[in-house]
């Protein structure tokens, strides 16, 4: 698998990594022994970065993480802190972070972690002095190696990039959520920053898979979550509208290069993009893990295919998204 540096970390990552939210909750029930195979599955395949979170599964992916990452001194952990209070700006302090990273540390089973992420914060904490202060000094104990934001819109983004400690941005790009191409990949690239897309499929609506009979489980976020009920209505299919989606992905489908998936094509299209450090798929299950490395392995996409894409995002998904995000 190709590899690219990742932002001011300094590490090398394999390009598709593997997003652990999945393993820990809010997709439905994995069970650990399926959770240690689709780790395995997807490090087999090439994967060399894992992302987790502190609240998925309230620490449960975390800790099956940091036990199948034990004595695999090749993997990049991130994981990311912020989300297990209230969401205001002055719950963003150095005694919370503190908590906050020995909850984390011992989940993961490390003295420092390679890289942790402020979990989608309130806008204001990105122009806030003090809370890079506390994250720095983290750094300078070794409590981590390195820290990054994850965001939910690309004027955050561009705030964190300027901030001189900040190794990674962590964003959803995809081919439903295109705007981050216009200043935010630029941007990172003139700074030496990482980009880590996230929600890459479209919460799977860009694998195929699904139609207008497509039903999910009650704890599943793609039911309780479409409205924005319970996080940001981005994090669910991308913001987009479920029907408006499968007639986008329709109009993508006669895209797809030979002998590749669906999803395959949409996780090149996002290698494809200049400045993309990883993508981080979520799986389920080894075969879902396998599939999506394989991503890695298709051609670059022709000019003339990446202007097709754009085309429908211009027609069917911009008039929804492209002002919010």
């Amino acid at each position: 698998m190709e590899h690219r540096i990742l932002g001011r970390t300094g590490r090398q990552v394999g390009v598709v990594g593997l997003g652990a939210w999945q393993l820990g909750a809010d997709w439905g029930e994995v069970s650990e022994d399926e959770a240690f195979a689709t780790l395995g599955a997807a490090v087999d395949a090439g994967v060399t970065f894992i992302d987790t979170a502190d609240v998925y599964g309230d620490g449960r992916s975390e800790q099956i993480v940091g036990r199948f990452a034990k004595g695999r001194p090749e993997l990049t952990v991130a994981t990311k802190m912020g989300r297990r209070l209230e969401q205001i700006p002055s719950n963003y302090v150095m005694s919370n972070f503190r908590a906050w990273n020995e909850r984390s540390r011992q989940n993961l089973g490390v003295d420092t972690i390679d890289l942790v992420q402020l979990h989608c914060p309130p806008t204001p904490v990105y122009s806030a002095d003090a809370v890079f202060d506390a994250l720095d000094t983290l750094v300078a104990e070794e409590k981590i190696a390195a820290y990054g934001v994850s965001v939910e819109t690309c004027e955050e983004a561009l705030t964190a990039i300027a901030r001189p400690g900040v190794a990674s941005v962590q964003i959803i790009l995809n081919a439903f959520r295109l705007k981050p191409l216009e200043q935010v990949l630029p941007a990172a690239r003139a700074a030496g920053v990482g980009i880590i897309a996230r929600v890459p499929l479209a919460s799977g609506l860009l694998s195929g898979r699904y139609d207008e009979h497509t039903t999910f489980a009650p704890d599943d976020h793609r039911t309780y979550n479409r409205q924005g009920e319970s996080f940001d209505v981005g994090e669910t299919f991308s913001g987009v509208d479920f029907s408006t989606g499968l007639e986008a992905v329709r109009r993508l489908v006669p895209l797809v290069p030979e002998g590749g998936t669906m999803a395959q094509f949409a996780l090149r299209w996002i290698l494809d993009q200049e400045g993309v450090s990883v993508v981080i798929p979520g799986a389920r299950n080894p075969g879902q893990a396998t599939a999506n490395a394989a991503a890695a392995s298709l051609a670059p996409l022709p000019a003339e295919t990446l202007d097709a894409v754009k085309v429908v995002y211009d027609e069917l998904i911009r008039p929804q998204v492209h002002h919010r995000w």
